[in-house]
């Protein structure tokens, strides 16, 4: 998928939620898709034929992040019940909670190196927080309405987060200073994230536009209007040469990012599309949505 990709085709269909598919991760060894759903529950679908899927239960509430950490021996996940979990992704599925925000928790991501967590909710804050010591670090809190997403930089010394105060913020981790925002949202931006080599953000909107800023420059470098409705997810091939978004108008769209042009569309779903991923090596992505249906 270097230079030209090849055609999308749907490999496989998981069923097995009752209710909206809201967010789904590839785990690192590209052998599991972790989902979570409306029905409070999640789920991690073993990706070899007829191999047999875990359903954990905990969460009181909708679940509305899902993320596997960087070794792939943890997942976490966020929801509407105010709590973060730590699961260990085995027969077993024990979790640890975090009593995270005083609001829902709109999404939840490790660093890279694995040691922290950040958490987006609500309570219009961005939390920080130590995994292997399982407490609260730090708060950001200059969002002035509900932050709906928030993610670290490949380095770990970035957040950029977003919500519906239609601001996209960039905060430096070592100072937890708000060091740019970007504020030109004809709605709410309702997810946001780096590329793979750090260079750019970029951050989607319920007014149907996905914008890439340069953060060398911070400038705004390239501007989609490709979905009919509001994009809920999108995600960063890791070559950083194409992004795939989901929307409410109920398709996945493929960008190229060197082009600047959009080059598919799939119509895999019925109903809304409600989150999109790409696996860690790029070659799969994975797709849920308001059809309670997982495709690959």
């Amino acid at each position: 998928m270097a230079s030209v990709m090849e055609d999308p085709t749907l490999e496989r269909h998981f069923k097995g939620h009752k209710d909206a598919v809201t967010c789904a991760d590839f785990s690192p060894n590209r052998k599991h898709l972790a989902s979570g759903s409306a029905d409070k529950s999640l789920m991690i679908w073993n990706l070899a034929p007829k191999a047999r899927a875990y359903r954990f239960i905990g969460h009181q509430d909708v679940i509305t992040g899902v993320h596997f950490s960087p070794s792939g021996n943890l997942v976490a996940t966020s929801s509407k019940d105010r709590t973060v979990r730590l699961w260990k992704p085995s027969i077993k599925g024990d979790s640890t909670v975090f009593k995270a925000h005083t609001a829902t928790v709109r999404s939840v991501a490790f660093s890279n190196d694995g040691q922290r967590l950040v958490t987006a909710s609500d309570d219009k804050s961005v939390k920080v927080w130590s995994v292997r010591r399982q407490c609260f670090l730090y708060s950001l809190n200059q969002h002035t309405n509900w932050v709906r997403c928030a993610r670290f930089s490949s380095d770990g010394r970035l957040i950029t987060s977003c919500g519906d105060d239609r601001s996209v913020r960039l905060w430096d981790t070592s100072t937890k200073h708000c060091i740019n925002c970007f504020t030109d949202y004809g709605g709410s931006a309702t997810w946001v994230d780096f590329n793979s080599s750090g260079t750019c953000i970029a951050s989607s909107g319920d007014d149907r536009s996905l914008k890439i800023w340069d953060l060398r420059t911070n400038k705004l470098i390239q501007h989609y209007q490709v979905h009919s409705a509001e994009i809920n997810s999108f995600s960063f091939h890791p070559s950083d040469n194409y992004l795939i978004s989901g929307s409410s108008d109920g398709t996945v769209k493929i960008l190229d990012l060197l082009e600047g042009r959009l080059i598919y569309t799939l119509h895999g779903h019925k109903g809304a599309v409600m989150t999109v991923t790409f696996s860690r090596t790029g070659e799969l992505f994975a797709s849920g949505g308001a059809d309670r249906e997982v495709g690959v």
